[in-house]
């Protein structure tokens, strides 16, 4: 949920700072893109320094930099707009009563008044400070604005007392920001499994049989299914794309009989599947142990048909929505037409290799939506990111939880 999400952290002067580098250090690696922005007195708790370097971002502390006679301005209508969150960890009760007030006296102030994004803040304060009135009236006040708060759990704090007032750790930080932005999303709950890539057919322990697909087009159905709120399975051959969302399983196979297996193990709790794989019709008949020498002149291998995936799912389908891909290089439509009925899917996206730009190992492709009434829904020649956009914005139209 928050991979590839712009994520602005200001961090106040208390204790719980030092919590932040591992907080800056779990957004990365769940692919946000990380801005700290400190008060003065945050940096005598943790290193600008560190965070810089966990964020791969400078750390702002004020409103101008001044270094070998040159002057730049932090522009915090800039910061602001630049969030797609803000996230105010710690918050200590003396920032919470500006905030709660309109107090605009240091940078994290300006660019929190500036946000236009869901705002969160992780309290972080001693006991009696926690419970004081004018803390909740600024709790209070705070959320009436719509902003989010991460409330503080109980433990031992820096005072040596034990109770609330202990900033949610980092990783309970991430979920609980993961958990709100969840909500509302179109598949959220919803589990959508999705193949991708090539499979390897063994011939011997060196060579195989197999095909030109990337993996990209089932690899990017994936991200835009995680970031509609879904959760993932995604089952890939052999691809040298990788996932970063934090939402989405892979599960890596070769051959076609494993992404046979793979795929059906997880079938039955599945809302929606598609097949984007480039999954081989046929596989050799005997595998050699060892591998086959260069000795004779014409060398045959007997080929019997791999278990047709897509057809098997479509034969088990209860309340999935079940779409396939069509790659044709003659009687485009009426083929992919047979395909859909025969498989019994919900929908197929016909590809084919007589489009210009479109097919396997490229980054576009050119797609047509049809669906099991018939109703037929061409594309333009778009990147396969874009595409991918597209087929997921035709599931909704049809797809009924």
């Amino acid at each position: 949920m928050v991979g590839g999400k712009n994520i602005l952290l200001g961090i106040t002067g208390g204790i719980a700072a030092y919590k932040t580098t591992f907080l800056v250090r779990l957004l990365i690696k769940a692919g946000a893109n990380v801005k700290v922005v400190l008060t003065d007195s945050a940096s005598s708790f943790v290193s600008p320094l560190t965070l810089a370097t966990l964020s791969k971002n400078p750390v702002i502390s004020s409103f101008v930099n001044e270094g070998e006679g040159a002057t730049e301005w932090n522009n915090h209508v800039e910061l602001g707009l630049w969030a797609d969150v803000m996230l105010i960890a710690p918050a200590t009760a003396n920032t919470l009563s500006k905030m709660a007030n309109g107090t605009c006296d240091n940078l994290l102030l300006a660019t929190y008044l500036s946000a236009k994004c869901p705002v969160f803040f992780a309290p972080a304060m001693d006991l009696d400070m926690y419970k004081h009135p004018s803390s909740k009236a600024s709790f209070k006040k705070l959320k009436s604005f719509g902003d989010i708060m991460i409330p503080a759990t109980a433990g031992e704090l820096a005072s040596g007392l034990h109770g609330e007032g202990r900033m949610a750790e980092p990783e309970d930080i991430l979920e609980f920001i993961k958990a709100y932005l969840k909500k509302g999303l179109p598949l959220s709950g919803k589990r959508v499994l999705i193949t991708a890539g090539p499979t390897y057919e063994a011939i011997d322990p060196v060579r195989f049989i197999g095909n030109h697909a990337s993996g990209q087009m089932g690899y990017e159905l994936a991200k835009v299914a995680a970031n509609l709120g879904a959760e993932v399975i995604l089952v890939s051959g052999p691809s040298h794309f990788v996932v970063s969302h934090d939402s989405i399983d892979l599960r890596k196979v070769t051959s076609a009989e494993e992404m046979y297996n793979e795929v059906h193990s997880h079938y039955k709790n599945i809302d929606i599947a598609i097949c984007a794989a480039a999954v081989a019709d046929y596989r050799p008949k005997t595998v050699a142990n060892q591998k086959i020498k260069k000795k004779e002149p014409e060398f045959s291998i007997e080929l019997v048909k791999t278990r047709d995936i897509l057809l098997s799912l479509g034969e088990k389908k209860k309340e999935q929505f079940l779409v396939g891909f069509a790659l044709e290089t003659e009687n485009e439509l009426e083929n992919a037409k047979i395909k859909l009925k025969k498989k019994n899917l919900d929908a197929i996206v016909l590809n084919s290799l007589n489009d210009k730009g479109a097919g396997f190992g490229k980054p576009t492709n050119k797609i047509t939506f049809i669906d099991k009434n018939s109703v037929i829904t061409p594309f333009e020649l778009k990147t396969k990111a874009e595409v991918a956009k597209d087929i997921f914005d035709e599931i909704l139209k049809r797809y009924h939880a």
